[in-house]
């Protein structure tokens, strides 16, 4: 199955964006510095090089544009008329035409410039030669400026065409304009095509599908034809005419016989009959709409002998096909403002194609190499006896119980009906719920008792109720305690070591019941300072006082909290007592040296003049003498030094190679 799809088609630049382009690519592709002093060959390569990469990329763009857009003469004669009709063949052939020869043209500038680059005797030379080429072949570019904006503008109007495919099944609705065509493929299809009550609001070729039978149609609505000779139609109606002469399809020929699109059913008919010859060999029906305002009974004598007549040439058409004279099908009735009569005219034109289809499949050269691939068995009966089939009586039992089920059982939008309908029925979402008794479902629950809100009751006694858990919790938590066995170390606890940990765990309990209420009320109490807490609760004094009354000492416990909270900022650190004892003993010189310095503080930075045993330094003169000397001496290494990875960058902001010299005439931006 061909499929033409013309969005694909690259964007056609204009002239200026085409050269742009171009050089643009021309410049970051190819080398940029040269030199005077290289040798000629070298000049010669490098603007050889330059012209040949400009050429070889306007042939590759403009060889693009001539390939990407259809040619006329290869594609199905359907989309060379339509075409034509849009955009006049002539003109886009003399488009396409123009890209060609400058193409042609632009590959003759680089061959002779490049023939002549070969013989440059400089730069300066050579130079002019690359400005001439290029200048030549933008300028051709240029040229054909008119004929890039004409391709453009048809590329986009490509675009916006509808995807047809000629030789799959079409249904194909013609008729006079505001007939009811584009109201018909609404209904039938998904195609959202606008509706107006004025001629002409079809303006082009719209496409919807549907399905019958498990296979997919191609709807097309066409613009509205009006009766008049072939030379004094427009593009619009020209659409129409050129699907009818090529697209293998079902014609729905469309007459409105209440007259209210402005047509009498003479004109519509003498439409008919100047365009049939484009019906031939083509399954055709006429759809009578607009039934809901004008019966095709009621019509007048001379109105039905014209539709009668269009009904004759019908079965004719029918009859030259090879097909029997049977008129069934072929004069259809409907209205698609109350949907009566649609789907059996999209029916009715589906199979007529499908009928019509198969025969000429049937009469192909190919059917017999089909056949001959197909068997039909066919089962011959080996008795007269009659074997019915058998359906389990359990089977045919729970069938008719699902049945009449589903009979009694009344849906939500039954019940809305006999009650008011929408707007008045109010479906009661209680009747599902879960109770002990049904009678309560429907119960009205308070939402006031007793001058109180039902949702915000509190029960009164719940803080003595509160008590009560919290001093059954302290019984059972004393209970255990004293059943629970202690054991620290191996050792069992005195009865006084017992009092005193009941009295902790007691203690611990009411400081975590005291940080929950806390944190429960967290978000609506202020946070106060330590500094003014006037309670003094977190006290080292507090602290001492409460370890006393429990028996233990409390002297270790407060020595270690304020040597925590004591900056050591500015203490000096104390020297060890054991160190200095063992020092006072020790008699020996060289012993204390060493103990001293051990003793020193390692934080304390060595002064550069002292000196360090093992050195070889007799005093601090000396060192001190010492380091200026090497100090010195480095000075000239450092001064000779070069500018490392790691030292710090003092970048050139105006490097002398860009701002250096006098600038040429013309423009200062570089490519």
């Amino acid at each position: 199955m061909v499929q033409y799809n013309f969005k694909k088609i690259t964007v056609v630049p204009s002239g200026k964006e085409f050269v742009d382009i171009i050089l643009s690519r021309t410049q970051r592709q190819t080398p940029t510095v040269v030199h005077k002093g290289y040798a000629i060959s070298r000049l010669r390569q490098f603007y050889m090089r330059k012209v040949r990469f400009t050429q070889q990329n306007f042939h590759e763009k403009l060889s693009t544009i001539i390939e990407e857009f259809p040619r006329l003469d290869d594609i199905h004669p359907f989309y060379g008329d339509l075409l034509h009709v849009l955009y006049n063949k002539d003109h886009y052939k003399l488009a396409l035409g123009q890209i060609n020869t400058a193409r042609n043209i632009i590959g003759k500038i680089a061959k002779d410039y490049v023939r002549l680059l070969k013989y440059g005797d400089s730069l300066y030379r050579c130079k002019c030669l690359k400005v001439a080429a290029l200048g030549r072949m933008c300028t051709v570019i240029k040229r054909i400026g008119p004929s890039l904006a004409y391709l453009e503008q048809i590329r986009q109007h490509m675009a916006r065409l509808p995807s047809i495919d000629p030789n799959t099944r079409t249904i194909l609705i013609c008729g006079y304009p505001n007939v009811g065509k584009s109201s018909f493929i609404n209904k039938i299809t998904r195609a959202d095509v606008d509706v107006q009550p004025y001629a002409f609001t079809t303006k082009s070729l719209f496409v919807g599908h549907t399905d019958y039978k498990y296979l997919r149609y191609q709807v097309i609505d066409t613009p509205g034809i009006l009766d008049r000779p072939f030379e004094d139609r427009n593009i619009i109606e020209m659409c129409s005419i050129t699907a009818l002469a090529h697209l293998r399809s079902a014609v729905l020929f469309f007459l409105d016989i209440s007259g209210s699109c402005g047509y009498s059913i003479a004109q519509q008919a003498a439409l008919f009959h100047s365009i049939k010859s484009l019906f031939m060999n083509k399954p055709l029906i006429i759809v009578c709409n607009k039934i809901d305002l004008q019966p095709l009974d009621g019509l007048s004598e001379e109105d039905m002998k014209l539709v009668m007549e269009m009904k004759t040439e019908a079965i004719k058409a029918v009859v030259a096909q090879g097909g029997e004279p049977n008129d069934e099908g072929v004069l259809v009735t409907m209205s698609t403002l109350t949907d009566d009569g649609v789907i059996s005219v999209k029916n009715a034109a589906c199979e007529r194609l499908l009928n019509q289809r198969v025969e000429m499949k049937m009469k192909s050269k190919k059917i017999n190499d089909c056949l001959n691939r197909f068997h039909v068995a066919i089962p011959k009966p080996r008795d007269n006896k009659e074997r019915p089939t058998c359906i389990p009586q359990a089977v045919l039992e729970a069938r008719a119980k699902e049945s009449k089920e589903r009979e009694n059982r009344k849906l939500e939008r039954d019940l809305e009906n006999e009650n008011g309908g929408a707007g008045v029925y109010s479906a009661s979402l209680k009747k599902h719920y879960i109770l002990a008794s049904d009678e309560w479902k429907e119960d009205i629950m308070p939402e006031i008792l007793d001058g109180h809100n039902v949702y915000d009751f509190v029960d009164p006694d719940i803080l003595q109720r509160l008590e009560e858990l919290e001093r059954e919790e302290g019984l059972r938590l004393e209970a255990e305690s004293n059943e629970a066995e202690f054991e620290i170390d191996g050792k069992e606890l005195t009865p006084e070591e017992r009092e005193a940990l009941a009295e902790i765990r007691k203690k611990k309990s009411l400081l975590i019941q005291e940080h929950r209420i806390k944190k429960s009320t967290a978000e609506s109490r202020p946070t106060i300072p330590r500094k003014f807490d006037k309670d003094r609760k977190f006290t080292t004094e507090r602290m001492g006082r409460q370890l006393s009354s429990l028996g233990l000492d409390p002297s270790s416990a407060i020595y270690r909290a304020r040597s925590r909270s004591v900056s050591r900022k500015g203490q000096k650190r104390d020297r060890s007592f054991a160190r200095d004892a063992e020092a006072m003993d020790i008699d020996d010189e060289r012993k204390s040296k060493k103990l001293r310095l051990r003793s020193r503080s390692r934080s304390c930075s060595r002064p550069p003049g002292e000196v360090i045993p093992g050195e070889g330094l007799k005093d601090s003169a000396q060192k001190l003498k010492a380091i200026k000397i090497k100090k010195k001496s480095e000075k000239v290494r450092n001064k000779a030094a070069r500018r490392g990875e790691a030292d710090r960058v003092i970048p050139n902001l105006k490097p002398k190679h860009l701002f250096s010299g006098k600038r040429s005439i013309g423009k200062t931006q570089r490519r």
